[in-house]
């Protein structure tokens, strides 16, 4: 429908067949956040001036010698407006009803149509002008009105629409009409005045329009002087030759918010099946949310130095510390922007700069031992993260890796190293897992290891019950931990030494574990003599086809594991306590100093007794028989 509404020609126009319900999506449902609507208005505009940069190569007259792109935003608090001016390639009037009044024309895909049946050799960086991203302006505007003159043309045109089902086309006024450009003017709602704060607006310039390739401009009054608020320019597009630490870090500090130094950046362009910029930058100190289990990784998708997203998963989630942005032009642009990460090309793209990164990070030991140290202090524990969830990046994983050990206090074990320092016969990587250092260096499943100068991992963060589960192995070493199995460590001892160890059990301790077998059969699977204990009189393993201790500990702590199995009582049986227990011939003693034994064994894992009531009791019974009448 068209109809004549005045002497100057104005139209009045329905928009194409289901408009008002496209738009209506697009202004509920299709972007969750409002600040959207400008980043598309930029990009659009930019891509305006790069049309126009393109054809005034073959058409010098479209543009004045030395004349560059430019979008001045300017803003008018007292009347609710906004606009958005800039000086690239616009719109005739029927190229506004086209393109304007129907969502699904694009005026980017009939451009580069143009090109194609020229048989142009270039083609230029661009993405959509006046596609589906026009018409979020309608989230936060009554009305808009879209003033154009078009490059090489006298005469202007205004298209109006409140976005509820129709539009009118007319003459521009000259008061209303830029020398050459366009002017796109919203007329905000009441709650969008927030939209005509100087502060707001350069704030989402910088976060999501910072890198654009032309420059952004910003008056903060109509009267105002105009301000620059980005200079076109996007660092990850310069070689980094020409790029100063300094320069590096300034972009660090604004695109991850943080006033840290960087401790590592790693810069490439990809090249090949899949074309694409990625500039990734290790902190030196942890986000404050790094271990929030909702927490997403913060790497900025730029399409052609257009923002996209910034929760796009560009990398695994125990690289979720690292900051940056990846820019490429192999990632389509339409109606489903904020899910652009679901094209199967970011998978090629994750892939490449996760592996670039693990590269740069492999190296540091050997560039910057103290980078790296740090680097593996304030993030080591999100890295075994990998070890557990990355199948195919697993062996990388355990190569930089570093551990705290019964041989390495310090911290900065590699798994390397320990392998080439295992004692003769060793065949395992031996492991205990906690949350306390302290207490794990205190423990008396390192005894025998200890005495036998075997190296153990001391494990503490909470990632470490989870990862040797599924690590099968190191350089054909398998991960074994002294709480789980038969310790079997005479094979470590001279001939001498075995056979001492291999002594036989005397009748009363032999009988005294069967006792306790007995006794607390309802408590522990069963009850052994122990060859890892030297100093303590017993402690608490794991079968061999049960969890780890501290694991099962975990999952049943988060309501994962329903039941624990029972753990295996071992018995020191050369330690002096046992000995004398051994001789003990009343039953109700015997009976107590059972019970307390396997208390003891709790207790030295950090853990309640079995029964805090009869423990103090029994306790009392030991109390009364020690002290004299």
């Amino acid at each position: 429908m068209t109809t004549m509404t005045t002497e100057k020609a104005k139209e009045e126009h329905a928009f194409a067949a289901d408009v008002s319900r496209l738009l209506h999506m697009m202004v509920h449902s299709v972007y969750s956040d409002r600040d959207v609507f400008l980043r598309e208005l930029i990009s659009n505009a930019a891509d305006a001036c790069e049309k126009l940069r393109y054809e005034a190569i073959s058409r010098p007259e479209l543009a004045p010698a030395g004349a560059k792109g430019q979008i001045l935003i300017t803003l008018d608090e007292s009347n609710r407006r906004l606009c958005i001016e800039y000086n690239g390639v616009v719109m005739t009037n029927d190229e506004m009803i086209d393109a304007l009044g129907t969502i699904a024309t694009s005026g980017t895909r009939a451009f580069l149509e143009r090109l194609e049946s020229a048989k142009s050799d270039g083609k230029a960086e661009l993405i959509g002008q006046f596609g589906i991203g026009f018409y979020s302006a309608f989230m936060v505007a009554d009305r808009v009105d879209v003033t154009s003159r078009a490059a090489g043309q006298a005469e202007a045109w205004t298209w109006s629409s409140d976005g509820k089902g129709s539009y009118t086309v007319e003459p521009a006024t000259e008061a209303d009409t830029p020398a050459r450009g366009t002017c796109v003017r919203l007329h905000l709602m009441e709650d969008a005045q927030t939209f005509t704060s100087k502060w707001t607006i350069e704030r989402i310039i910088r976060e999501q329009s910072g890198h654009v390739p032309v420059p952004v401009s910003l008056k903060e009054t109509p009267e105002a002087e105009p301000v620059e608020v980005t200079d076109g320019g996007a660092l990850w597009s310069r070689p980094k030759s020409g790029i100063s630490e300094a320069e590096y870090k300034d972009f660090y500090q604004s695109v991850s918010g943080q006033f840290d130094e960087p401790l590592l950046n790693v810069h490439f362009r990809a090249e090949g099946l899949h074309d694409y910029t990625a500039l990734a930058f290790v902190p030196s100190r942890q986000p404050f949310d790094l271990f929030d289990p909702e927490r997403h990784g913060r790497m900025k998708l730029y399409a052609r130095r257009v923002f996209i997203t910034d929760d796009a998963d560009l990398l695994p989630r125990y690289l979720r510390f690292v900051r940056g942005i990846v820019d490429t032009a192999d990632l389509p642009l339409n109606i489903s922007r904020e899910m652009i990460q679901q094209s199967p090309v970011l998978n090629a793209i994750k892939k490449g700069v996760c592996g670039r990164i693990l590269a740069a990070i492999e190296k540091l030991p050997e560039t910057d031992p103290d980078a790296f140290a740090k680097l593996w202090e304030q993030f080591g524990a999100v890295i075994k993260e990998g070890i557990y969830e990355d199948s195919e990046r697993r062996t990388q994983l355990l190569k930089l890796s570093r551990f705290v050990s019964t041989a390495s206090l310090d911290g900065g074990r590699a798994l390397s190293d320990y392998v080439a320092d295992m004692k003769e016969g060793q065949t395992d990587i031996f492991y205990i897992a906690g949350t306390n250092l302290e207490q794990l260096k205190a423990s008396p499943h390192l005894e025998g290891f200890k005495a036998k100068g075997i190296e153990v991992l001391l494990l503490t963060d909470h990632v470490d019950s989870f990862w040797p589960t599924s690590a099968p192995e190191f350089e054909g070493k398998p991960f074994k931990s002294v709480t789980q199995g038969q310790a079997d460590l005479d094979k470590f001892s001279d001939a001498e030494a075995a056979q001492s160890d291999k002594a036989e059990l005397s009748g009363d301790v032999a009988a005294f574990i069967d006792y306790l077998a007995e006794t607390l059969k309802e408590q522990v699977a069963s009850v052994r003599s122990s060859s890892r204990l030297k100093e303590s009189a017993v402690c608490l393993v794991a079968s061999d086809q049960g969890p780890d201790r501290q694991l099962e500990k975990l999952l049943q702590g988060s309501g994962r594991l329903k039941t624990t199995t029972k753990p295996v009582l071992e018995i020191n049986p050369t330690h002096s306590l046992i000995k004398r227990l051994a001789d003990m011939k009343a039953t109700d003693q015997r009976s107590d100093a059972a019970w307390l034994l396997l208390d003891q064994a709790l207790v030295l894992e950090g853990e309640k007794p079995v029964d805090p009531r009869a423990f103090v009791e029994r306790l009392g019974r030991l109390f009364e028989r020690a002290t004299p009448a």
